[in-house]
């Protein structure tokens, strides 16, 4: 010991008044603060970064910094999950490269002239369930949305078919999204073709192109998801059904058998 305390230049009782020195209570919320970073960290599945992960803090009612929040996410070597482009696929390259972000051309003056989708992660008893919803540009208003074990072209679909039910808009309603596969598959694409949509993407980098649809999901999942621990698919539809009505959805799940029986036999 007296050798260590030698070298690094601090005498024998400064050594051990350190190492007996109890935490500081700053060192103890840290901890604490740290902990709830991470387990927010993984209810985002690793999406967000400590702009996001301040936010939700801030709204759950800690009074912390954004400063704060991104020291101790680097101290526990927690950061935003990234994407990499694993291998080429030039079939999806150069599909993309035919959808530009055709909303950004519209100035909407009315309802169902543009429309914006997206997929999100809930957690359910520590299972991931996907919600895909669909709004009005416009509006604002939600349309619909439909939730899912799969992340896939289905259950995109089904939000459409279910939006598209309850609004039967005229041919030409743009449909905006991000460049998820799940809605430039060929299933999807069809789909909107049979309904008269066109269809409508980010361009590459640029996640604020569908800004109106990450703002609802944001402010959803602050409002009634964050914090709280859903224990059954159930009793997770239910709080969406409650929150979705405030946004102008009456009811999740009607039936649209009819309308789907009017596409089939109208082609």
């Amino acid at each position: 010991m007296s050798v260590l305390c030698r070298v690094l230049g601090v005498t024998r009782g400064g050594f051990y008044a350190w190492f007996n020195r109890s935490p500081s209570q700053r060192s103890i919320d840290d901890a604490r603060l740290q902990a709830r970073i991470i387990a927010v960290h993984q209810d985002s599945r690793e999406a967000y970064g400590s702009p996001r992960v301040h936010r939700a803090l801030r709204t759950e009612g800690f009074a912390v910094g954004r400063k704060r929040v991104a020291r101790l996410m680097r101290d526990a070597g927690v950061q935003a999950r990234a994407c990499g482009l694993y291998r080429a696929n030039p079939g999806s390259h150069a599909f993309f490269a035919n959808i530009p972000n055709r909303q950004r051309e519209i100035d909407a003056q009315a309802p169902d002239q543009v429309w914006v989708g997206d997929v999100t992660y809930l957690k359910v008893n520590g299972q991931w369930r996907y919600m895909a919803a669909v709004m009005d540009r416009y509006s604002r208003r939600l349309l619909a949305w439909r939730l899912s074990t799969k992340r896939d072209a289905r259950l995109t679909i089904s939000a459409l078919n279910a939006a598209a039910a309850r609004r039967s808009p005229a041919p030409g309603l743009v449909f905006h999204t991000d460049r998820g596969i799940e809605y430039a598959a060929y299933k999807f694409r069809d789909r909107a073709d049979q309904l008269g949509i066109v269809q409508s993407m980010n361009r590459p980098g640029k996640m604020t192109d569908n800004a109106q649809m990450e703002s609802f999901f944001h402010s959803m999942k602050s409002d009634v998801i964050h914090g709280r621990q859903f224990h059954s698919e159930t009793e997770l539809r239910t709080t969406l059904k409650s929150y979705s009505a405030m946004h102008g959805l009456a009811l999740d799940g009607y039936n649209h058998l009819s309308f789907l029986r009017r596409q089939k036999y109208s082609r």
